[in-house]
């Protein structure tokens, strides 16, 4: 963190010619609300791995290797440095230049320790540990609020005072006195007296969609203009405390619960706005629960579904890449063998057919082959290198590695021999999957597999004219981004509607009156 906040002001004088203090400024005055950065100086001669390391905010352990994201200097230099000897005109004075920014940054980790934040550092920890929305005034799991883990998420509550009024549910008495689903749809038509839920929704097998996923379902996205200087303004940074909230997850764009068009490039095509253009009855009918970091070992459920009162659900199952991924060092004995994968999603389908609605379906999608993130992008500058043409893919991803933070040791390396035997542990994982698939029962929902359409993606949007590096996140060079969420999203309803064309349901043929009453309405 520190690393990329100094490479920013940094590149920010550069751009600007100015001292590296006006570019300080600069990016306090970019950044909204209260976010602020204290003024000292950096000598335009350090580079951000010398001036972290000078704050301790970055380390180097013993026995562990010293993590760079830039060249060194002269080695006698960068050791000498940390002595407070002069070396050049990089000395230690610069720390205490530096002290009140690197207690700044210290200052995030505990601020939960002041008793005023203590019990709201709590329920955010709950919340973003359960997946379950800050604000519920009626605990039904659906909110008002957009972010922190509110209609972002799911659905949106049209009645956050009421528990019995929530997306998903079958109507209450056909909706004839309020909307209990929050679809849109209630009241009785004048002309016959029959109401409209009964009228258009009775029989068009309406059902909802539902996410089990880790940080590529929850769509995770850090966008490029935070650190790129050369396309740096106050409106780069005008999302941040939206995207803060929602844990750098953009959810509400993504391959499978997207509703909003896309303000992160791209656009949104999803499962569920399929659904919805196919049943305008599905309206709101939509959960995400994903997780950052989240393995199929891991998968705490915060379904919201009653088998009784709701409407069956589509629940797609896609941990597409971290039981094979992590930042340890020996990673290949810290992945998922198969024997816990069977273990693992057993357990959890066990648990959805004791709370989906008879009906329901699910998907289990088959992990990515990553190897395909190095083959494209190891050797193209990452946006922090594209100003000075300094930093690659392949020294970003060794940096962390070498912190051990990186989001996947096993793929994003230059040890081909140790890529392919992650690209195999994935396999083995993804046959786990569809053996489940082919063999296992349940009482409430069928199953299907489906592998990754990484491929599929690839080849589509080379027709279209696209380069395959653009499918991949340009931050964090590890997810798939706004584009092959998209084009993923078509890859899988092709094959739906070819290979189980039950599982989308029928067409309703009231789509177009139901469009029309609102409009009428002047309502959405």
């Amino acid at each position: 963190g520190c690393v990329l906040v100094v490479s920013v002001i940094e590149q920010l004088a550069q751009w600007h010619n100015s001292t590296v203090k006006a570019a300080m400024e600069r990016l306090c005055n970019y950044i909204p609300g209260k976010y602020q950065i204290i003024h000292h100086n950096i000598d335009r001669e350090m580079n951000a791995d010398v001036v972290c390391h000078s704050l301790k905010l970055c380390k180097q352990d013993p026995g562990q290797p010293l993590c760079h994201l830039y060249p060194p200097p002269k080695v006698s230099c960068f050791f000498t440095f940390f002595k407070a000897t002069d070396c050049g005109r990089t000395n230690a004075s610069i720390f205490f230049y530096f002290l009140p920014l690197q207690k700044s940054f210290m200052g995030f980790s505990s601020v939960c320790a002041f008793p005023l934040l203590a019990n709201l550092c709590e329920k955010i920890k709950y919340v973003m540990r359960n997946k379950l929305p800050f604000e519920d005034f009626d605990g039904d799991k659906f909110s008002t609020f957009p972010t922190l883990r509110g209609y972002h998420w799911r659905g949106r509550d049209c009645n956050d005072k009421n528990t019995t009024v929530y997306p998903g549910r079958r109507p209450d008495n056909w909706d004839v006195k309020s909307d209990s689903n929050c679809n849109g749809i209630w009241g009785v038509d004048p002309k016959d007296g029959i109401p409209y839920e009964e009228k258009f929704c009775k029989g068009a097998d309406s059902q909802g969609v539902v996410l089990l996923g880790d940080s590529a379902g929850a769509h995770f996205h850090i966008p490029p203009e935070w650190m790129t200087v050369t396309q740096m303004s106050a409106k780069s940074f005008a999302n941040l405390p939206m995207a803060f909230t929602d844990e750098l997850d953009w959810p509400q764009f993504s391959e499978i619960t997207g509703f909003l068009n896309s303000t992160i490039g791209g656009w949104t095509d999803s499962l569920y706005l399929r659904l919805r253009r196919r049943n305008r009855c599905n309206h709101r009918d939509l959960q995400n629960i994903s997780q950052n970091g989240m393995l199929t070992a891991y998968l705490s459920f915060s379904l919201a579904r009653n088998q009784l009162l709701d409407n069956p659900a589509i629940v797609i199952y896609a941990t597409i890449g971290n039981d094979v991924c992590n930042g340890n060092r020996d990673t290949l004995a810290h992945m998922t063998t198969p024997k816990e994968m069977l273990s693992n999603v057993v357990q959890a389908l066990q648990y959805l057919d004791s709370h989906l609605p008879n009906g329901s379906h699910v998907i289990l999608t088959g992990l990515v082959d990553g190897r395909f993130l190095w083959d494209n992008l190891h050797d193209r500058y990452h946006p922090l290198g594209q100003l000075n043409r300094d930093i690659t893919y392949s020294q970003l991803y060794s940096f962390l590695d070498c912190l051990q933070v990186s989001p996947c040791s096993g793929w994003l390396t230059p040890n081909e021999t140790l890529r392919n035997l992650t690209s195999e542990r994935a396999l083995q994982l993804s046959n786990v999957l569809k053996e489940i698939a082919r063999s296992e029962k349940f009482a409430n929902f069928d199953i299907f597999y489906m592998d990754f359409p990484l491929r599929q993606t690839a080849e589509e949007w080379h027709k279209m004219g696209g380069e395959p590096w653009q499918l991949i996140e340009p931050v964090d060079g590890f997810h798939p981004s706004q584009i092959a969420a998209a084009l993923g999203t078509s890859i899988t309803w092709q094959k739906a509607l070819h290979e189980w064309p039950q599982v989308l349901g029928k067409e309703n043929p009231f789509n177009d009156q139901i469009e029309a009453i609102f409009k009428d309405q002047g309502g959405h």
